[in-house]
């Protein structure tokens, strides 16, 4: 079976955009040849990171979730400003969530695709180690509570559904197998 594109996109246009999401909407040949339209959300590259400590507590992050409307808790997470590298950007993200700073970084994995359906949006996930308390700086959209726990809690609450956030689940089964707990 073939992996080419069995799309043909016969024209494409902008029906909504901010500061966070372009919404376009392409007219389309299916792979059936009949007309059809395709909807798709194109977003910056998402950035997280399972901030661990020398004795393996993970940090979490707290925050209402407006789009389900209910409250998550999170590994830091957040998206590139612009040209910004995904490293830069989850450094910058860690410190103004969190208020830390990490001496060394891995990237967890490769590139992760978090709804290839209905949208464009790219993710990289990172350990981070050798952590330093700084200050926090969340932005105007954020009301954060941190929270600081044994990874392997963290590990049980995701395998326990607990934790649905699909970056948090992503890098916490990552980190695990790289970590061996």
């Amino acid at each position: 079976m073939s992996t080419d594109n069995p799309w043909r996109t016969l024209s494409s246009r902008t029906v909504y955009k901010n500061p966070w999401i372009t919404v376009r909407e392409d007219q389309v040949l299916c792979p059936d040849g009949s007309p059809g339209i395709y909807g798709v959300v194109e977003t910056r590259i998402a950035t997280g990171v399972v901030a661990l400590t020398e004795d393996n507590q993970i940090y979490l992050v707290g925050q209402y979730r407006y789009p389900l409307n209910q409250y998550s808790w999170e590994i830091p997470e957040g998206g590139t400003d612009g040209q910004e590298a995904p490293l830069v950007a989850i450094k910058r993200e860690l410190k103004e969530e969190a208020g830390l700073e990490a001496a060394h970084w891995e990237q967890l994995g490769g590139e992760i695709h978090l709804s290839n359906c209905i949208s464009s949006e790219r993710a990289f996930l990172y350990l981070a180690r050798g952590l330093t308390e700084c200050a926090s700086a969340p932005e105007h959209t954020e009301v954060l509570q941190v929270r600081r726990m044994p990874f392997r809690e963290c590990l049980t609450m995701v395998e326990r559904g607990e934790i649905t956030d699909g970056m948090t689940i992503i890098a916490v089964l990552r980190a695990a197998r790289i970590l061996d707990l």
